[in-house]
């Protein structure tokens, strides 16, 4: 048996025994494989950004939110929301649909209805965004020094976007913003 079954398994064992149902989500921006290594994997953001088509994009978060169902897993803490505009960046890159905040607005709202769709939540990331830093932030706090106006144009546009789209839930980046925050 995979790990992937074994942890189906123990979803529906957990979920038997609880008084309570519990919600179960996952980080599974690529498909479920992002974390469970016996699993297929689904192309990166930046490749699905590449190939420039909506329906492709949608289906392919179908998929994912048919894989996380069937699993036991509500909700996907994707997809990722960042505007990949910093090339030193060292945590998003392939992790976004690309550099064009239209396309990648684009793309997040597709993504979103399509893992929706499969009753699975979706949690678009990483608000206020993550695409024009230069340090990981599971190592350290970045400081994104855009003006509130740039942060508006590019950063922003994205999440409303999957917002609109139907998203669940906006997962906050562990950032420095001091466009937002000067604390």
């Amino acid at each position: 048996q995979g790990i992937g079954t074994q942890l189906g398994v123990a979803i529906d064992r957990y979920q038997n025994k609880a008084d309570v149902p519990l919600l179960m989500g996952m980080d599974a921006e690529w498909g479920t494989s992002m974390r469970i290594s016996d699993l297929d994997r689904f192309p990166y953001n930046y490749t699905i950004g590449a190939a420039n088509d909506l329906g492709l994009t949608k289906k392919i978060a179908e998929m994912m939110g048919q894989e996380c169902r069937e699993m036991g897993l509500h909700i996907n803490f994707a997809p990722v929301a960042d505007v990949n505009n910093n090339p030193n960046n060292p945590v998003i890159g392939f992790r976004s649909y690309g550099e064009n905040p239209k396309l990648v607005a684009k793309n997040v709202a597709a993504s979103v209805r399509g893992m929706e769709g499969q009753g699975v939540l979706t949690s678009i990331k990483h608000f206020p965004g993550h695409g024009d830093t230069d340090k990981d932030s599971h190592k350290e706090l970045p400081t994104v020094n855009n003006s509130l106006q740039h942060i508006n144009a590019i950063d922003f546009f994205p999440f409303r976007s999957g917002i609109n789209a139907g998203a669940s839930t906006v997962m906050i980046g562990h950032l420095n913003v001091p466009a937002l925050d000067s604390t």
